[in-house]
C-alpha cells in the first residue's frame, strides 16, 4: 500500500519529466474550496456546481480591500479508498488566496490534484439606502448603475423648498468607517428641485451630492419629482390565513387600509399597519377560502376596492406518524397493501439503503414506548443515527421517496411532494439526544469538524418550484450515465440527492426556493417540546409547486458525518397558515 501511494503522489512529476509511457491508474479526486475566513464578511454560500464561493461583505467593508485570512479545501476521491487527508495535503493552487483583494471582480483560482478545477470567489454587498423628503409619496427609487436617487411628491407640492428628512447613500458610520456628504443634508434642503421648464414640471432640477468613504468619492444625483399618485395599493396577496398588503401615500398624512368580508359588508380598519415614510404595509389575519375587499387610504383619498379570495388549508399526510408498514424488512412511514405496494406514500426514510446491508439497520422506526404527553396517537418516529458496516447512516425522515443505492453504500433519495399552498410556519413536537461526532466521512461545506465535536440535529421545511428536469439528475458526479439518461427524480418528487455528489445536496438559497425555515439542534432536548419554525419567503406573490420537509438526527449525514449517539423523535407535524413572529 505504501509503495502504491508513493506512485500515486509522484505520478504527475513522472509524466512531465519523461517520455516513457506510464500506465498507472491515477485517482479521480475532486478538489473544492470548503471554507473562507477573514475580516468584514461572512461566508454566504459555496456552489459546487458552478464552483463559486460567495462572500457577503459587511456594509462597512471596503470591497476594494477585502482581507482573507484562511481558505480550506475538501477532497472527494471517486475511485480510491486512500485516506482523503493524504490528498488534501498535496493540493496546489494557481495563486495565493490569503491576503487583501479587490473583489469588485471575481477572484479566479485553479485547484490541482491529478485534475484541475477552476473556482472563483465573488463578493456581494448590500448597502441600506434611504432618501426621504417631507410630503413624500411612496418609496424612493435608486438607480445604482447611474447613481440616481429619486423621491416623489404631490403634483402641487412646492419643490423650490424641499426638506430632506433622511439621506443615506453609503455605509453607515462605525468606529472605523465614516461616510460624509457634500453638500450636507441641510444645504441640500435649501436647493430648488422644481423644473426650469414650467411646461414640463416632470423634468425637475437634479442636484449633485458627493458621498465619500474609504478614501473614495461617488457622485450621486438627487431628484424630487411630482406624481399624480396620491395613494395606491401596491400589493394585495391572498394566502390561506393571511393577506399581505402594501400601499403608498403621502408621508406625514394618516394612511392605512380598510377591509370588509365579502363585497357588501361594513368597512373596518386593518390593524397593525406599519408606516415607513410614504409606504405602509400589513399582514392581515384572514379566514381560509373567504372573499375580502381591501382599499388603501391616505388623508381624505382612498383607492378603489381590491377583491381577493384566500386559499384553502391542508395538512401533511400522516402528520401524526401513525401509519407504518413493514412488507419486507425496512420500516416504511406509510401503509402498504397485501402485495407490499405503497398506499399513498408521502414520507420516506433512508431505511431502504441501510437495510440492504443487514436486517438490523433500520435507522428510522415507529416508537410506541415514548409518546408525547397529550398526544391522541400511539406512535412517534424515532430517528437513530447508526453505523452501517462501512458508512454512517443518519436517522432521517423526509417528504419524498428512496430511489436506490449506488456503489454499495451510497444512496439516492428524491425530495419533495406536490404542494401549492403557502404556510407561514411548521409546528412539530420533538425530543432529541445530541451525541458527540464519532465518524467523519467528509467535511461539510464551510466546516472543519473533528471527532468529539458536538453533532447537530436539524429540521427544515422548504417550498419551491423545482422540476425533475432541472433537479432530478441523470448522471453521477463523474458524468457517467447511471439511469439510462433518465432523471432519478419524478414529477412528484423532483429533487434528487446523491450522496456521492455534493453538487446535488439541497441548497436552501437556491434560485427556485421561494420559502424556507429551519431549526438546528445544538443541544439535547430532554422532554417532548413543541417547536414552531417560521418560513421566510422571498416574495408574497409567488406560489410553490412542491414542499420539502427534512428531519435528521445528524445534520451532516449527507457527508456520512455524525454521532451514533444522536437520536431524534418527532410527532404531530402541523402547518401554520396565520401570521407568525419569532419561534420557540
Amino acid at each position: 500500500m505504501k509503495r502504491l501511494l508513493t506512485y500515486l503522489l509522484a505520478g504527475t512529476a513522472l509524466l512531465t519529466a519523461s517520455c516513457i509511457d506510464n500506465d498507472l491508474p491515477y485517482p479521480t479526486v475532486e478538489v473544492a474550496i470548503n471554507n473562507v475566513q477573514g475580516e468584514g464578511f461572512t461566508l454566504a454560500g459555496i456552489d459546487p456546481t458552478t464552483r463559486t464561493v460567495t462572500l457577503a461583505l459587511d456594509e462597512a467593508t471596503d470591497i476594494q480591500n477585502v482581507h482573507i485570512d484562511e481558505v480550506t479545501y475538501s477532497v472527494t476521491p471517486h475511485n480510491t479508498n486512500i485516506d482523503p487527508q493524504i490528498f488534501r495535503d498535496n493540493i496546489r493552487t494557481s495563486r495565493e488566496l490569503t491576503g487583501t483583494f479587490d473583489l469588485r471582480t471575481p477572484l479566479y483560482v485553479t485547484l490541482s490534484l491529478y485534475q484541475d478545477y477552476d473556482w472563483q470567489i465573488v463578493a456581494t454587498q448590500t448597502i441600506s439606502r434611504s432618501f426621504q423628503v417631507e410630503g413624500q409619496i411612496g418609496a424612493p427609487e435608486f438607480d445604482l448603475d447611474n447613481r440616481i436617487a429619486t423621491a416623489y411628491v404631490a403634483k402641487d407640492a412646492d419643490r423650490s423648498h424641499v426638506t430632506i428628512t433622511e439621506l443615506k447613500l453609503g455605509p453607515a458610520d462605525t468606529e472605523s468607517v465614516t461616510t460624509t456628504y457634500s453638500p450636507s443634508i441641510d444645504e441640500l434642503s435649501t436647493m430648488d428641485y422644481s423644473s426650469p421648464d414650467a411646461e414640463d414640471p416632470t423634468l425637475g432640477t437634479p442636484h449633485f451630492v458627493d458621498v465619500s468613504c474609504h478614501g473614495r468619492t461617488e457622485r450621486w444625483l438627487l431628484y424630487v419629482l411630482p406624481t399624480d399618485k396620491t395613494v395606491s395599493t401596491e400589493a394585495c396577496d391572498a394566502w390561506s390565513g393571511v393577506v399581505w398588503l402594501r400601499g403608498s401615500g403621502i408621508a406625514g398624512l394618516e394612511m392605512g387600509f380598510r377591509y370588509r368580508v365579502g363585497t357588501d359588508g361594513e368597512w373596518a380598519e386593518v390593524p397593525d399597519v406599519e408606516i415607513n415614510g410614504g409606504t405602509f404595509s400589513a399582514a392581515f389575519p384572514a379566514e381560509p377560502q373567504t372573499t375580502y375587499q381591501f382599499k388603501s387610504y391616505c388623508g381624505n383619498e382612498e383607492t378603489d376596492p381590491t377583491t381577493v379570495t384566500t386559499e384553502a388549508v391542508e395538512q401533511l399526510p400522516n402528520s401524526g406518524m401513525e401509519e407504518w408498514s413493514k412488507p419486507k424488512n425496512p420500516w416504511l412511514p406509510y401503509l402498504s397493501d397485501e402485495a407490499g405496494l405503497p398506499i399513498s406514500p408521502f414520507w420516506a426514510t433512508g431505511n431502504n439503503g441501510s437495510t440492504a446491508i443487514g436486517d438490523k439497520f433500520n435507522v428510522t422506526t415507529p416508537d410506541k414506548t415514548d409518546i408525547r404527553p397529550g398526544s391522541s396517537g400511539t406512535k412517534s418516529a424515532k430517528l437513530a443515527t447508526t453505523y452501517v458496516l462501512m458508512k454512517l447512516a443518519a436517522g432521517n425522515l423526509f417528504t419524498g421517496n428512496f430511489f436506490g443505492i449506488r456503489n454499495t453504500t451510497h444512496g439516492i433519495v428524491n425530495f419533495g411532494r406536490p404542494f401549492t399552498l403557502r404556510p407561514t410556519a411548521l409546528r412539530v413536537w420533538v425530543k432529541y439526544n445530541l451525541g458527540n461526532i464519532s465518524h467523519i466521512g467528509s467535511q461539510p461545506t464551510g466546516m472543519q469538524l473533528q471527532k468529539g465535536d458536538p453533532d447537530n440535529g436539524i429540521i427544515y421545511v422548504a417550498l419551491g418550484t423545482w422540476t425533475k428536469e432541472k433537479y432530478g439528475m441523470g448522471k453521477d458526479g463523474a458524468g457517467d450515465d447511471q439511469n439510462g439518461g433518465q432523471p432519478f427524480g419524478s414529477d412528484a418528487c423532483p429533487v434528487s440527492i446523491d450522496t456521492r455528489d455534493v453538487k446535488t445536496f439541497f441548497n436552501p438559497k437556491g434560485e427556485d426556493v421561494i420559502g424556507y425555515g429551519e431549526h438546528i439542534f445544538k443541544e439535547s432536548v430532554g422532554e417532548w417540546t413543541q417547536l414552531t419554525i417560521p418560513i421566510e419567503y422571498v416574495a408574497t406573490d409567488k406560489k410553490p409547486s412542491h414542499i420539502i420537509v427534512v428531519c435528521s438526527a445528524s445534520r451532516w449525514g449527507d457527508y456520512f458525518t455524525g454521532s451514533t449517539q444522536s437520536v431524534m423523535w418527532v410527532d404531530d407535524f402541523e402547518l401554520i397558515y396565520t401570521p407568525v413572529t419569532g419561534s420557540n
